[in-house]
């Protein structure tokens, strides 16, 4: 007799009943992908969770913090140290009102010590919450952008904290900026699914590549649709120099370039190097110094205009982006999905650039940040400032074949998710193949790394064998005395 499964727990009594995460790490190291001036060999990794609940209804909720391999240990363990907060809670409950679990997990004030809201703890908290919301869309039915764009304005105003911002952004500002935004949403929801949102790429750009690599990728782009593309700068200014100027030759004059330092330099460097690189007409010039150093960014600023300073993808909470924004220290804002925490403080960072008239053009790439920041966008445009002009969408062709739903570009432009949630679940497989250090390819590849090292032993062994006398045959000097060693070992020998 075959037992019967479980029946699922009423709706209205559904809970999360596992947080589980996985460390995923990428060998992207090994072709230079992600290559740049601060960063030569990453491997793009993921600190993955999984939130499972007892409903019954198939849907999980998942999320993740992006970073370059070995951070992945520390990552993966502040995740699992916000568990507690997060298993048994009602999923009716955290899917009705995300902000809970982001004001309960920044709360903490244990670890809100490691912080406050930066650093490790603060990209746990923010992969955690983005899965709340993962899971919260998926129960609507709605991709994440279009249950932000239909979402009431004072409902997304009660999802942002305003702390430490009212100064410059209050609740009423929010809500009249999201009133506002409104107007004409249903007709750009319908021309953001007809043609979707511009992006730019970065694939031509890595530090890693040879010239030729470069030129190919660029001509390609151009192909794509793209309008504009990015290379990474800072290493070796005449390297720059090259590589712009073999960008510029590949892409023609109507394309844009945009540099990206990677806090590679000094304030007074950075504007030095972009300068010596202005010929090529450098859209922007990104990251060119210290994420924390906001009058640095405005002295640089001020220093390579008409060149545009774009910060971001390091850039800690919505506190820092705020000071940014009122020192004028930067010309595009650049969001990260996995940076801050999560949707929620991404909320603020939005209506924060919103509020002072500056675009937002998102930080992406890595390992599913296309995926998730591509939502944040065309909430924006749709349901809050209604334009993409001067707005672009990073874009890399890596790893996408990962994702259950993986981003869809079309004449260099993202095409609008239809699948419901954050677009942030990856495919089994891939995790199955690359959890590391137990995964399929890892478990291989570190058993083909130590038998290596195995034979290079051996081999040393031996070398070093070869070169030691065998017993019995030393030196002749330990055979042997020599004959001119002088008068007294004669006359010991007599």
């Amino acid at each position: 007799m075959t037992a019967s499964a479980a029946p699922a727990t009423p709706a209205s009594r559904a809970r999360i009943t596992a947080v589980e995460t996985y460390d995923i790490r990428f060998p992207t190291s090994r072709e230079l992908d992600g290559s740049d001036a601060m960063n030569p060999d990453p491997d793009y990794s993921a600190a993955y969770v999984v939130l499972r609940t007892d409903a019954g209804d198939g849907h999980e909720g998942h999320g993740f913090s992006f970073t370059i391999g070995r951070g992945n240990d520390v990552q993966v363990a502040a995740i699992d140290a916000l568990r507690p907060h997060v298993l048994g809670r009602s999923v009716a409950e955290v899917c009705a009102d995300p902000g809970s679990v982001n004001r309960a997990l920044i709360g903490d004030s244990q670890l809100r010590w490691l912080g406050p809201e930066k650093g490790v703890m603060h990209m746990a908290i923010g992969a955690v919450v983005n899965a709340v919301w993962d899971l919260a869309a998926k129960r609507e039915g709605k991709p994440l952008w279009q249950l932000l764009a239909e979402a009431e304005p004072e409902w997304l105003v009660s999802q942002v904290d305003f702390r430490y911002i009212a100064d410059v952004l209050t609740p009423e500002r929010a809500l009249e900026l999201l009133r506002r935004g409104k107007e004409g949403s249903a007709e750009r929801a319908r021309l953001l699914r007809e043609r979707g949102y511009p992006g730019y790429t970065t694939s031509p750009g890595w530090l890693g590549y040879s010239d030729e690599k470069l030129t190919r990728l660029a001509h390609a782009a151009v192909s794509d649709g793209f309008t504009q593309i990015k290379l990474k700068v800072g290493a070796d200014l005449q390297d720059d120099i090259r590589r712009c100027r073999a960008a510029r030759a590949a892409v023609g004059p109507d394309i844009r370039i945009a540099i990206d330092a990677n806090q590679r330099w000094n304030v007074g460097e950075a504007v030095e190097w972009t300068n010596a690189l202005a010929e090529f007409e450098p859209y922007w010039i990104e990251e060119p110094t210290s994420p924390d150093d906001i009058l640095g960014h405005a002295s640089v600023r001020r220093g390579v205009a008409p060149v545009k300073v774009a910060t971001g993808e390091h850039v800690q909470n919505r506190i820092v982006f705020k000071q940014l924004l009122q020192a004028e220290a930067l010309d595009v804002l650049q969001i990260d999905a996995a940076r801050v925490g999560g949707v929620n403080e991404n909320l603020a960072i939005l209506l924060l650039a919103a509020h002072h008239g500056v675009p937002v053009c998102p930080h992406a790439g890595g390992v599913g940040l296309c995926e998730l920041v591509q939502h944040l966008s065309m909430f924006d445009y749709v349901a809050l400032t209604g334009t993409t002009e001067d707005r672009v969408i990073e874009y890399v062709d890596h790893l996408h074949e990962h994702f259950l739903a993986p981003v869809e570009m079309k004449g260099g432009h993202y095409l609008a998710p239809a699948r419901p949630g954050f677009s942030a679940a990856m495919r089994p497989e891939s995790i199955a193949e690359f959890t590391y250090p137990h995964g399929s390819f890892w478990a291989a590849d570190l058993a083909a790394q130590a038998q290596a090292d195995r034979a290079a032993q051996d081999q040393s062994a031996g070398e070093r064998a070869g070169r030691e006398p065998a017993p019995g045959h030393g030196t002749l000097s330990e055979r042997e005395p020599a004959a001119d060693k002088g008068t007294d070992q004669e006359g010991d020998a007599a």
